[in-house]
C-alpha cells in the first residue's frame, strides 16, 4: 500500500468519526432541549411534520398524540409498506406496474379529496359547504393509504440507489399482492379506530419513529448520489454511515422546523382550533 493509499483511507477514516461525533453531538442537543419522557420526544418529532390539531387527534386520556390521526396513519402506513416490501425482497426495485400505479393513484385521490374536505372544515372557512363531514374515519382510512403509496415509492427507489446488484423484480409485482398490503393496513387500522391505550401507545411510538426512517431513506440516497456512490453497495453492513448521515440530517430539519414553530408559537402544543 503506497503513501496515497493510506492517506485516502486516513482522510475517510477521520471522516466516517466527524460523521458519528456531528450526529451525537446532534441528538444530544435534541434530546436536551425537547419535552421530557418518551412521549414528549415523540411529541417533538411530531411538532416538525404535523399541525396537531387537539380536536384532530386520538387521546391517551387527556393526553393528545403526537401526531393527528391523518398523520398517524401516514406513517404507519409508510412503515407497513416499508417492512412489506422488505419480508418479500429485501432488495426488490423494480417499478410496480401500471395496474398497481394506478391503484397508488386512487389512494393519493382519496388523501387528497378528504384532506381539501377536511381543511374546508376548520371554522374560518364556516361559509364554504364540504363533501361530508370529516371524521377520524376516512381521516385515518386515507392517512394510511397515502403512507403505503409513499413506501411503495420509496423502496423501489432507494433499492435502485444504493445496492449495486439490485433485483428488478418489483416489491409490489401484481394487484393481489397490492390488495395484501391494503388488507394489513386496514385491519390494524380498524385495532386503531378502538382507540384502547394499550394499542394507542405504540401507535404513537411506531408513528413518530416512521417519520425518523423516512426521512433517514431520503436523505441517505441523496448523500450517496451527491457523493457519486450510487450502485456501490454489496452489504447491509456497508449502509450504516450513509444511513447515519441522513438520520444526522434529518434530525437537522426536524430540529429547524421545529424551533422556527416554537418561535412562532411560544409552545410545543398542537394547534387548538377545529
Amino acid at each position: 500500500m503506497d503513501q496515497a493509499d493510506r492517506t485516502g483511507k486516513g482522510i475517510l477514516k477521520t471522516g466516517r468519526w466527524i460523521v458519528v461525533l456531528m450526529v451525537g453531538l446532534i441528538i444530544l442537543g435534541w434530546l436536551l432541549n425537547t419535552p421530557p419522557g418518551l412521549l414528549g420526544k415523540a411529541d417533538a418529532i411530531g411538532y416538525s411534520v404535523c399541525h396537531r390539531i387537539d380536536g384532530r387527534s386520538f387521546h391517551l386520556g387527556d393526553r393528545q398524540l403526537p401526531l393527528c390521526v391523518r398523520c398517524s396513519g401516514m406513517f404507519l402506513g409508510a412503515v407497513i409498506g416499508l417492512l412489506y416490501q422488505f419480508v418479500r425482497g429485501s432488495r426488490r426495485g423494480g417499478n410496480p406496474p401500471k395496474r398497481v400505479f394506478i391503484a397508488m393513484g386512487v389512494l393519493v385521490l382519496a388523501f387528497a379529496v378528504d384532506g381539501l374536505n377536511s381543511y374546508l372544515s376548520l371554522p374560518f372557512f364556516s361559509g364554504i359547504p364540504t363533501l361530508y363531514q370529516p371524521g377520524s374515519i376516512t381521516r385515518l382510512l386515507t392517512g394510511s393509504g397515502m403512507g403505503l403509496v409513499i413506501a411503495l415509492v420509496l423502496f423501489p427507489a432507494f433499492n435502485q440507489t444504493v445496492w449495486r446488484n439490485w433485483d428488478s423484480t418489483p416489491p409490489v409485482p401484481g394487484l393481489r399482492s397490492f390488495f395484501i398490503l391494503c388488507s394489513i393496513a386496514l385491519l390494524l387500522d380498524i385495532v386503531v379506530l378502538t382507540e384502547d391505550p394499550a394499542v394507542l401507545y405504540p401507535l404513537a411510538i411506531i408513528s413518530t419513529t416512521g417519520v425518523l426512517v423516512l426521512l433517514s431513506m431520503v436523505y441517505a440516497m441523496l448523500l450517496v448520489i451527491v457523493f457519486r456512490n450510487e450502485n456501490s453497495y454489496q452489504r447491509p453492513t456497508e449502509l450504516w454511515l450513509p444511513l447515519l448521515a441522513g438520520f444526522g440530517v434529518g434530525m437537522v430539519q426536524v430540529i429547524v422546523i421545529s424551533l422556527i414553530r416554537y418561535a412562532i408559537t411560544g409552545t410545543w402544543e398542537g394547534f387548538y382550533f377545529g
